[in-house]
């Protein structure tokens, strides 16, 4: 893990999924954070909330940018592993059991009949539609049980930032079992329904230019945030610049 940003990430594919086992061989639970700029912009902002994704077993890398601040920062080489993939990877392992959380059930029905040409596995799991309502007012001792009666080794929460991260915080104390990740929109991504927002086209996403389709697909919701983005930016990395300079003078003096 290498922290950046004020973020514990681990950019590296192979130890995030061993992380995986590690936690559910070792019969405690914990969440998994799927960082964007968003929630990048809200941890610099919100102490509270930096305490939330301090609490994660670590944080994936779902910005493209975070790689390039890095790079422009540091000189060093690190790659997005955002909640899109991490969703494939698992799902299309077969290794777990699963249970996904969240949105609305029509959603959840879509997102079971398409995921099972990548896993027929998911047939027999459970897609079940959380209450519209705050962060406080879940059922969190409720819910754990109804996930230990399930058996699930991994809960996939789609909430949105900042909820689905508040949410899996509250839940773990609950929990005796599990790896919970947040991913967000990727239930719509891969539900398949025609009116749910999709992916960005590839050459978009290597041109780091998510953020614009994003913007397209939902306007109102998009443009706020990217605002708060841009103008907690210039903060952010005059952050991180004072960070590394820290480091380098506790090297020197070693």
């Amino acid at each position: 893990m290498e922290q950046y940003f004020d973020i514990r990430y681990e950019f590296d594919v192979p130890a995030v999924h061993k992380a995986i086992e590690n936690q559910l061989a070792g019969g405690k639970p914990g969440y998994i954070c799927v960082a964007d700029g968003n929630i990048l912009t809200m941890v610099h902002n919100n102490k509270h909330y930096r305490k939330v994704i301090d609490g994660s077993i670590f944080s994936l890398c779902d910005s493209s940018w975070v790689p390039v601040f890095i790079k422009w920062l540091y000189g060093y080489q690190r790659t997005q592993y955002c909640g899109s993939n991490i969703f494939f990877d698992i799902v299309s392992s077969r290794k777990y059991r699963m249970i996904f959380l969240g949105t609305h059930q029509r959603t959840l029905n879509a997102l079971q009949q398409n995921l099972m040409q990548y896993n027929p596995d998911v047939a027999g799991m459970t897609f079940k539609e959380l209450p519209f309502c705050t962060v406080d007012e879940f059922d969190y001792e409720s819910i754990a049980r109804e996930i230990e009666e399930d058996g699930a080794d991994i809960i996939w929460i789609a909430l949105g930032a900042p909820k689905q991260e508040m949410f899996m915080n509250r839940l773990k104390p609950h929990l005796k079992h599990g790896v919970a990740i947040a991913v967000g929109a990727v239930f719509n991504f891969y539900s398949g329904l025609e009116n749910a927002p999709k992916r960005c086209p590839e050459w978009m996403h290597k041109c780091h230019l998510e953020f614009v389709h994003r913007i397209f697909m939902e306007p109102k919701k998009q443009l706020k945030r990217c605002w708060h983005i841009v103008v907690t930016l210039p903060s952010i990395l005059n952050r991180e610049r004072r960070v590394k300079k820290r480091k380098r003078k506790q090297m020197s003096h070693k």
